[in-house]
């Protein structure tokens, strides 16, 4: 039989601030909405490595190493345009618009279906 999915009121737009976040528990299940570049991504809280609750981690633009145009290492640099979520518990990252582990594409967070009306932003699962 197949699963039905529900659409749950989550909160105010306002609770999800941008580049920020809103963790929330909807039953028995935790989601974490972002806010980045006037979007909204979810997933579900549970990292892909070893099941750490990835959506309460650090947001951080990606780090990028900069080379010179005679290939030489010149150190590293934040990339505002890609942020980062990172799990608390081993520091596995995942791009917050794709749930993508940069290095490791196989790795990827589950995404929860996210929308947002003049109400309020609403999960659907």
């Amino acid at each position: 039989m197949p699963a039905t999915s529900q659409r749950v009121y989550v909160g105010a737009s306002a609770r999800v601030p941008e580049g920020g976040r809103l963790v929330v528990d909807v039953g028995d299940t935790t989601i974490g909405i972002f806010r980045f570049q006037g979007q909204l991504y979810a997933y579900l809280n549970t990292c892909a490595h070893q099941g750490g609750p990835v959506c309460q981690g650090k947001i951080i633009p990606r780090v990028t190493e900069v080379i010179d145009p005679g290939g030489e290492s010149r150190g590293f640099a934040f990339d505002e345009s890609s942020l980062h979520i990172v799990c608390p518990w081993h520091g596995f990252e995942y791009d917050i618009k794709t749930g993508v582990h940069p290095g490791r594409p196989s790795a990827r967070l589950i995404r929860v279906a996210v929308d947002e009306t003049s109400e309020g932003v609403y999960v659907t699962f």
